[in-house]
């Protein structure tokens, strides 16, 4: 399956802005054949703490355009957005996967950032999932939950390709870029790391968006620069090298 992380700048707390500037890169994505596009942390937003203001319902604007994306081009498209939820007083950061056939899968980030006091404004997430996706299983993950292997590791053999999304500031992008191939080394999957580009509310982000192969190798890297980068996810791969090197076998709790 050919994959496309679209590293995109943001415009701050600005929905149609952003929905604007999106859609001819996702357009664009899917000409080249791309069968799932990833989009960033908050893609709609940039990561605010605005989240009440923000927030939006089940079916709010940002998840009305990733489902016309996907209906439109026919692909699957994810990016977290900030979802109001009625049992909780805190909206979610949650990801949302869109589907060509009007599918929606959803998964709220674990890990609020509280360096940044994610944790006041959002709700933690409880749980992950695992979604196929034309042959390929996927495990969205969201910025800072890349900071805690365990929940990599307990979904590892559900998984061919973890997809990280973030606003992972420039300050600690050799963090970014590590943790990202442990990720990979560890969990002998692919991993798809998309971040940002630009200033939001005084933050600098410089990118980095990668593909991760099972074996720790970069088949894609996007570097500073706004840009869209493709990668074959192969789950053939992922199956030879966890029978070749049985590691997850005598991984211990």
């Amino acid at each position: 399956m050919k994959i496309a992380a679209i590293q995109h700048d943001i415009t701050w707390e600005d929905k149609d802005a952003n929905f604007a500037h999106l859609r001819p890169q996702i357009a664009a994505a899917a000409d080249r054949g791309a069968r799932l596009v990833a989009l960033t942390e908050m893609f709609a937003t940039g990561f605010s703490m605005a989240s009440t203001t923000l927030a939006e319902g089940h079916d709010g604007p940002s998840t009305q355009f990733l489902r016309e994306q996907a209906h439109t081009h026919d692909i699957w498209i994810g990016g977290s957005i900030i979802q109001r939820h009625p049992s909780v007083r805190l909206p979610y950061n949650q990801f949302v996967l869109a589907g060509p056939a009007g599918q929606v899968h959803r998964y709220a980030k674990m890990h609020p950032f509280t360096y940044h006091g994610e944790h006041e404004h959002y709700t933690a997430g409880s749980q992950s999932i695992s979604v196929e996706v034309e042959g390929v299983r996927f495990t969205p993950f969201i910025c800072y939950d890349l900071r805690f292997a365990n929940v990599f590791w307990e979904r590892a053999t559900q998984t061919d390709c973890f997809l990280v999304v973030a606003s992972w500031p420039s300050p600690r992008r050799a963090h970014w870029r590590s943790l990202l191939v442990a990720r990979a080394i560890e969990n002998q999957a692919y991993v798809v790391g998309v971040n940002r580009v630009g200033n939001g509310d005084g933050v600098d982000h410089v990118g980095d968006s990668v593909v991760v192969d099972p074996t720790g190798e970069t088949l894609a890297d996007a570097g500073a620069k706004a840009q869209t980068i493709f990668a074959d996810v192969e789950p053939s791969l992922v199956a030879t090298v966890r029978a070749d090197f049985p590691f997850l076998a005598d991984r211990r709790d």
